[in-house]
């Protein structure tokens, strides 16, 4: 919840940054809770799409092994876990089931190859964008169910959970890049 609300006000802040960049450039341009929401996707898919990119198809099963990291996803689990959320939160934004077989919180198993795994990856963000368009003044707050598990969130809260989400599992992604002595993309 504290990660969350912390997302929350920095995409607010971030607003509140480019709204006053906008009016000192040009005249006043409305923005949406629509079009905030997307930008935050977009700029988090800037990130995270290149980097998936970066990584050879050899080295998608990388996953560091020594120390904390035991145990922990492989480059590629990382990419179809993200994917597979991605799709899981859209759905519920849109109040609909999820388009995809999304097998677990780790993707389907039919994805396997890299092509496979950035087609699965380009297609979430697409759709995370259609969520995020969808949403309006009247009903970012309103209580919505929640796709993980019990309870209740809102429309607002589970946008800003995709940017937070991607960008967790971005830095580890950087990391198993630069174990393999590839420079990520947003660094070059």
């Amino acid at each position: 919840m504290r990660r969350m609300k912390w997302l929350f006000a920095s995409i607010v802040v971030l607003a509140a940054c480019g709204i006053a960049a906008a009016q000192a450039s040009k005249p006043a341009e409305v923005r949406t809770l629509a079009t905030v929401a997307d930008g935050a996707i977009s700029g988090v898919e800037g990130e995270f799409v290149p980097a998936a990119e970066a990584m050879p198809e050899d080295k998608y099963s990388f996953a560091p092994t020594s120390g904390e990291f035991k145990g922990v996803r492989t480059f590629g689990q990382q990419v179809k876990h993200v994917s597979a959320v991605n799709y899981l939160v859209a759905s519920a934004i849109l109040g609909e089931k999820p388009p995809v077989d999304l097998g677990s919180e780790n993707g389907p198993d039919s994805v396997k190859t890299k092509a496979d795994t950035m087609k699965f990856l380009k297609d979430s963000f697409a759709y995370a964008h259609k969520a995020a368009a969808s949403i309006t003044a009247q009903n970012a707050v309103e209580p919505i169910k929640s796709p993980f598990g019990q309870g209740t969130t809102t429309r607002l809260g589970l946008a800003t959970l995709i940017t937070g989400h991607c960008f967790d599992h971005y830095g580890q992604m950087v990391e198993y890049l630069r174990m393999n002595s590839i420079i990520p993309p947003a660094s070059r």
